[in-house]
């Protein structure tokens, strides 16, 4: 098998090994290389030690001594360059408490998680597969390298790696793997927050995002979002609809592109309908007020997971408003796209068709024409640059002010009012009929 690695890390390799040193890249760069995916690094590992790599290369970054790990600088890129090594007693479920250098390939690509992330590839010796990971791609699964409950038992986050890997490749998880996760899914109470966040946010991206009902399947959910547990028991007994709440959530993931926020807010959209379900005399379920309830339950899920400020305002602003419902008439369009954001409207859209495609057939004549008619509303306000908030209103702050109005609640009212008559008679919005309104 012939691999095609970037010049720079050949030129690695090659350096280490004209010194007497083994090299290769290693883990994921070559499983992605092999599934003809881009990889997003190139990782070596080799028989020097972090110091005679230092010695060998001009420009280094001590990235992880303690743990082997050089960045060699090429051409404004970085390598990092890791010793073999075999880690000790992993004692907070996360980190092993000391490395060992090695001499042995083997013995590092032991240490390794899944099977597909432990193999190597020299241009010369070719490919190092001592745990069939080959095999593994072949058959679409992942499988922990050697035994399970070892591998989680030393780091935790490998219980989430597998759901995320699995949904990224939409690979099956091997049964033992998973009876491994489910067995120890508690101990990802040991992970922090910020991990957790980044390989969820990459499962919710990733092709097969739906893979979210493996991680309820085998616990994992229940441990940083017990939320969506109630959800996937939450039943919704009425016409529209024709899943439980978290069934709906997991089809309505799919149906979105893969944003970011985008993919968050699909997931989280519907969470407060749990704590707010109703039912009637007749058996039918209501959820009034689950979507300003969602946004408060969201703000407190996302902060809790050490979202950044801008994810948790995106989000939870869509979720408040996901349930709004303007009729196709521009005046409503209007007024719907400056109380939800020009800037999140388009994905407010978005957000409204994949949880209408995710429910039942009910009415879907109805709900499709009323959302196309929204659409072709807003596109037609933006063709026309319609005002829709204070940023295109044609007075401002200083127009008020030479007219001899003081910066105050005053000025603050009477521009609100201009806003408020310009969204009902959009071709007033002039700086001469607006001045007017005040005389």
């Amino acid at each position: 098998m012939s691999l095609t690695i970037p010049s720079n890390a050949e030129k690695i390799l090659q350096t280490l090994e004209e010194n007497g040193y083994e090299a290769y890249v290693v883990g994921g760069c070559v499983r992605d290389s092999i599934l003809g995916r881009t990889p997003d690094d190139w990782d070596i590992t080799t028989s020097a030690s972090p110091e005679q790599v230092k010695k060998l290369f001009t420009r280094t970054v001590d990235t992880g001594l303690q743990h082997g790990t050089v960045t060699v600088l090429m051409d404004r890129e970085g390598y990092e360059v890791t010793t073999y090594r075999v880690d000790g007693d992993y004692e907070d479920g996360r980190h092993p408490k000391q490395v060992t250098f090695t001499s042995s390939l083997e013995e590092d690509l032991k240490r390794r998680d899944f099977t597909i992330n432990a193999m190597a590839y020299h241009p010369e010796r070719g490919l190092v597969d001592l745990f069939h990971g080959m095999e593994d791609m072949r058959h679409k699964v992942i499988r922990c390298v050697g035994d399970p409950m070892e591998r989680f038992q030393e780091d935790a986050l490998r219980i989430l790696r597998a759901v995320r890997f699995s949904a990224q490749l939409g690979f099956v998880i091997d049964e033992k793997t998973r009876q491994g996760i489910t067995a120890l899914a508690p101990n990802l109470k040991n992970v922090s927050a910020e991990r957790i966040q980044t390989e969820m946010v990459k499962l919710l991206v990733s092709p097969h995002p739906d893979y979210f009902r493996i991680a309820y399947e085998t616990g994992i959910t229940k441990e940083f979002l017990p939320e969506f547990d109630t959800c996937m028991e939450t039943e919704q007994n009425t016409p529209h609809h024709c899943y439980t709440v978290g069934e709906h959530i997991l089809h309505s993931l799919v149906l979105v592109r893969p944003d970011k926020v985008l993919r968050i807010t699909m997931l989280l959209h519907d969470i407060a309908k749990p704590v707010m379900r109703k039912t009637d005399e007749n058996g039918r379920d209501h959820f009034k007020m689950h979507a300003p309830e969602g946004e408060k339950m969201a703000k407190n899920i996302l902060r809790r997971l050490k979202f950044d400020n801008d994810t948790i305002s995106k989000v939870s602003r869509l979720i408040k408003y996901h349930d709004d419902r303007p009729m196709p008439e521009m005046r409503s369009v209007r007024k719907a796209v400056n109380r939800i954001g020009e800037e999140l409207f388009p994905l407010y859209l978005e957000v409204q068709k994949a949880d209408m495609l995710a429910q039942s057939d009910y009415r879907r004549e109805e709900k499709t024409a009323r959302l196309e008619g929204v659409t072709e509303c807003y596109n037609r306000i933006l063709e026309q640059k319609q005002c829709v908030s204070m940023k295109t209103l044609a007075v401002s702050g200083k127009d008020l002010i030479d007219a001899g109005i003081r910066p105050g609640p005053e000025m603050g009212r009477i521009l609100g009012e201009m806003l408020e008559h310009v969204l009902e008679v959009p071709e007033d919005n002039t700086k001469e009929r607006l001045m007017k309104l005040i005389k």
